[in-house]
């Protein structure tokens, strides 16, 4: 399972400081996403996951200039996650440089532009879901529905979507993934909840094919090295 370092880029920097020998007073932090993308990928990892906060918010990408310094500082691919919203989206940021998108739940009820993006995409394409209850039953559905996660998991794997991002705080359905992965034959990747190593071997088992950490991983909480041995 892959354990994929993620950074949420505002204004040309990391929202979150990376510094993870805060606790010991050890060495020294930085906010440069792409200092903080080679550090990772020297310490092993594979996927760099990267969410554009101030696209997600202008529905655009806003930080392809930080994409690309980060592709010019690493050789493994880069998930971009947010303001990717479209066919045109997809295509800037693939030309600053990632080599993966994340498009949002509203996908899931707009098959046409899912279609367009995939279109553009393929299997580089994952869609972000957020599994709980609660947050499926508040989303504005055209028809009116109250879907479950399986249920719209099922029709993006119907639409020919092969990646799902489960994100959402709290206690890891590890199970959900299980059936996700098992059933419809996605690729599962989870984003938030994991604050532990023991979480990561849950979803190791479950047979989640990633899990994505920000704060965990900058903050030092869970070393790095440690969730790889975790995961493998």
């Amino acid at each position: 399972m892959l354990v994929i370092p993620s950074l949420d880029l505002s204004a040309g920097r990391s929202r979150i400081v990376f510094w993870p020998g805060a606790a010991a007073g050890v060495g020294a932090p930085t906010d440069r996403p792409e200092l903080i993308a080679v550090r990772f990928v020297e310490q092993g990892a594979r996927v760099v996951h990267l969410v554009d906060h101030d696209g997600a918010r202008q529905g655009r990408p806003a930080s392809l200039d930080v994409v690309g310094r980060i592709a010019a500082r690493v050789a493994v691919p880069l998930q971009l996650a947010g303001g990717v919203d479209g066919p045109d989206q997809v295509r800037l940021a693939f030309a600053a440089g990632a080599t993966r998108v994340v498009v949002p739940m509203a996908m899931a009820d707009d098959p046409p532009t899912l279609r367009a993006c995939l279109a553009v995409a393929g299997d580089w394409l994952a869609v972000g879901l957020d599994p709980r209850p609660e947050r499926l039953a508040a989303f504005p559905w055209r028809d009116g529905r109250r879907p479950a996660v399986d249920d719209v998991a099922s029709d993006l794997a119907g639409l020919g979507v092969r990646r799902l991002v489960l994100s959402h705080g709290g206690a890891v359905d590890a199970a959900l993934v299980g059936r996700l992965a098992r059933d419809l034959d996605l690729e599962v990747l989870v984003a938030g909840g994991v604050v532990d190593l023991a979480g990561i071997r849950r979803l190791r088992d479950a047979g989640a094919a990633g899990v994505v950490l920000g704060e965990a991983l900058l903050t030092g909480r869970i070393a790095y090295p440690a969730a790889l041995e975790a995961a493998a």
